[in-house]
């Protein structure tokens, strides 16, 4: 169907899905966190087309010298919508706090949670919609890339133009008539499918890198996400949850959050912004892996020191670190490179997989992180959960998640400084059939690459 028309598609889906999450219907539990799972799912199903498109795209648009920092900085952007999701969190509860009092839960169980608190989270799943919405003018805007319509499409006029308008120079539309006809055209060894076993010897190991990769951090990265709260109680950088006013505390949550955000996951988005075409990616997503397993060993090992008063500010700075090594690393590659190393025609198929290896291991940590950090004392267990291994080993368990990373990462080339084709081995292809048409071509026209 094409990148542009697919990116318009997501976006709306994406738009809708999250105002009807934040309007789920219903006022029995049962019926609202049945409709909000039905709009989360087909958010999710946008947010699974933009990841792979966004890369996609930029990566296309781009030249081989920056491209890699181009898709980076697609990708840091999501720190400063992280970064404005937990300051408007901050700013609604904090009104919500002062308009509407409430006592904490183990003074009053029922009345912590006052009947406007349902507006809350309604109102910050709602607002997402906003940004998102104010760029569809310019997706519907923004022409096809000219590597779709040349190589998929096979409409090479139509992406000259295309490229005309993008670089506002003239590159002579009239002269660029494509040289291949349907009836003359000769079928390059570079169109096989992704079931098939050119595919899988070109560029199976490939994938496997970049699913394996991007699972395997996706399982060590959500699960700190998903239950920095529960880490941040433990070491008494939260009070306990029953001590707080449910509004409370989504304000406490929400501002821990926004300072991890604020001091490490943005400031580790740019970093790979400005080295990643430097240093390379190889090396970023090596860093990254290696550190985020000695820092999370760091605080797993001596984690009995971290929960005594007084060392909480060294916990938290460790912590802080393993993101920010996460965004300087794996987060930041695993989005960069499967939009680079396959062949245009299944170059955004690919990627989309390597996401959903990604969201299968977020399953994976944040699933097992819930059941896996339960204390060891069955007694000491939350309501309805069976022991498990407690957070010291929970972490270690990530730190070993973290290590296989390392492995991995062998897996996947270096595509630093190489153009798309020359990565996707595109340009052998084209070589190898257009000296095939020369030798048919009565004419002896060039074919356009």
């Amino acid at each position: 169907m094409g990148r542009k028309r697919v990116y318009g598609m997501t976006l709306m889906l994406m738009c809708l899905c999250s105002v009807a999450s934040g309007l789920s219907f219903g006022r029995e539990p049962k019926t609202v966190l049945a409709t909000l799972c039905f709009f989360r799912f087909w958010l999710g199903f946008g947010i699974g087309g933009d990841y792979p498109l966004s890369a996609t795209i930029m990566s296309e648009y781009a030249n081989k010298k920056t491209r890699g920092a181009f898709i980076a900085a697609v990708f840091a952007m999501q720190g400063f919508g992280i970064l404005a999701g937990g300051i408007f969190a901050i700013i609604i509860s904090a009104a919500f706090e002062a308009s509407f009092k409430a006592p904490a839960y183990e003074v009053d169980a029922l009345g912590s949670t006052v009947p406007q608190a349902d507006y809350v989270w309604r109102i910050i799943l709602m607002v997402g919609a906003l940004p998102a919405l104010l760029t569809y003018y310019w997706r519907m805007k923004m022409p096809e890339t000219a590597r779709y319509t040349a190589l998929v499409a096979k409409n090479v006029q139509q992406a000259t133009a295309d490229m005309e308008k993008v670089m506002q120079v003239d590159i002579g539309t009239e002269q660029k008539e494509p040289a291949l006809s349907a009836d003359t055209a000769v079928k390059s060894s570079n169109e096989f499918g992704l079931f098939t076993k050119q595919f899988i010897s070109r560029h199976g190991l490939h994938l496997l890198g970049t699913t394996s990769t991007w699972f395997l951090l996706d399982i060590a990265y959500y699960s700190q996400n998903l239950f920095q709260k529960d880490i941040f109680t433990a070491i008494g950088w939260i009070p306990a949850a029953k001590t707080m006013s449910a509004i409370e505390e989504v304000y406490k949550i929400a501002r821990a959050q926004t300072l991890i955000a604020l001091c490490s996951t943005v400031p580790g988005y740019w970093f790979t912004v400005f080295l990643i075409d430097r240093i390379g990616r190889f090396t970023i997503q090596l860093l990254g892996f290696s550190m985020m397993t000695i820092f999370m060993f760091a605080l797993a090992i001596p984690y009995n020191h971290w929960t005594h008063p007084g060392n909480h500010i060294g916990f938290v700075v460790l912590y802080s670190l393993t993101f920010f090594f996460a965004n300087f690393g794996p987060n930041a590659t695993t989005f960069v490179v499967p939009a680079e190393i396959f062949p245009a025609r299944l170059r955004s198929t690919c990627h989309g997989i390597s996401a959903a290896s990604g969201k299968l291991g977020a399953m994976v940590g944040a699933f097992g992180f819930l059941y896996l950090a339960q204390p060891q004392d069955k007694t000491k267990a939350d309501a309805g959960y069976p022991a498990g291994i407690g957070v010291r080993n929970s972490l270690i368990v990530l730190g070993v998640v973290n290590l296989l990373g390392i492995f991995f990462t062998f897996l996947v080339p270096e595509s630093k400084g190489r153009s798309l084709e020359e990565m996707s081995r595109e340009n052998d292809d084209s070589s190898e059939a257009g000296a095939e048409v020369e030798n048919h071509s009565s004419d002896n026209r060039t074919v356009p690459v």
